[in-house]
C-alpha cells in the first residue's frame, strides 16, 4: 500500500461479519508504524459484541489514540457517541480511522460528523465485503447492501475492500476465489477495489499489488 496516498480520514463500513472492525484496527496500526499520529474511533452503535476496544491495550501501546463508546464491552448498549469524535474530525491534527456500523442506524450515526468530513474532502469511505458471509455471498447481494447504506449515509463510498475470509480456516485458494467477485462488485458500484486484506501467514502467497496483510483481532470475553 502507498502510504503517501492515505487520506486523513478513513472510514470502514460493511455488513455484519464483514470484518470491518479488525480492518480498522490493522489499518490504524499500519498508519502508526509509518510515523503518523493516529486515532481510531469506534462509532459502531449497531454491534456491541465485537469492538475495536478489544485491542485497546495493544493500540495504545503502539501510540494509537482510541475513542470508543462509553459502554463498549459491557451489557449496556446505548447509542451515545463520545464528544472526542467531533474533535477528531474538526481539528484535523491526526490521521483518523473510523469504524462505522453496517446498517442504516450506523449510517445515521455517521451523519452527525458527515458535514465536517465532506467539507475537508480528504477521506476514504470504504465498503468492506466478505463474500463468505450471509447476504453478501455474491457481488449482486453485496451491491444491494452497499446501496442501502449509501442511501442514508451522507459520506459517499469511494472504494471497496475485499476482506473475504473464513477466519482461521482461510487458505490461499479461499482468498483467490473471491477476486473475480470483488471486481464484479467494483463494476456494479463503479468504485475501485482499494485492496484485498490477507492474514499475515498467507500474505507471502500473494505477490500481487493491492494486498494488505492483517492480524486477526483477539476477542475479549
Amino acid at each position: 500500500m502507498n502510504i503517501e496516498k492515505a487520506k486523513r480520514v478513513t472510514l470502514f463500513c460493511g455488513h455484519y461479519g464483514s470484518g470491518k472492525t479488525n480492518l480498522a484496527v490493522n489499518y490504524a496500526m499500519f498508519l502508526r508504524r509509518q510515523g503518523r499520529p493516529v486515532a481510531l474511533a469506534d462509532i459502531d452503535i449497531v454491534n456491541p459484541y465485537f469492538r475495536s476496544k478489544d485491542s485497546e491495550l495493544e493500540l495504545r501501546a503502539a501510540g494509537v489514540d482510541v475513542i470508543s463508546l462509553p459502554f463498549a464491552n459491557s451489557n449496556v448498549d446505548l447509542p451515545s457517541l463520545p464528544s472526542e469524535v467531533y474533535g477528531l474530525v474538526e481539528k484535523r491534527d491526526r490521521m483518523a480511522v473510523m469504524d462505522i456500523g453496517g446498517d442504516d442506524r450506523g449510517a445515521y450515526a455517521l451523519g452527525r460528523f458527515a458535514p465536517y468530513i465532506v467539507r475537508e474532502n480528504d477521506f476514504e469511505m470504504l465498503f468492506v465485503v466478505n463474500f463468505y458471509r450471509p447476504l453478501t455471498r455474491t457481488a449482486e447481494e453485496a451491491f444491494e447492501v452497499m446501496r442501502e447504506i449509501d442511501a442514508v449515509c451522507e459520506v459517499p463510498f469511494t472504494g471497496i475492500v475485499n476482506n473475504s475470509n473464513l477466519g482461521e480456516l482461510t487458505d490461499e485458494d479461499c482468498v483467490r476465489r473471491t477476486f473475480k467477485e470483488a471486481q464484479k462488485l467494483s463494476r456494479l458500484a463503479d468504485k475501485p477495489v482499494r485492496f484485498t486484506s490477507v492474514e499475515e501467514r498467507l500474505a507471502g502467497s500473494f505477490p500481487e499489488d493491492g494486498i494488505f496483510p492483517i492480524r486477526l483481532q483477539k476477542k475479549l470475553f
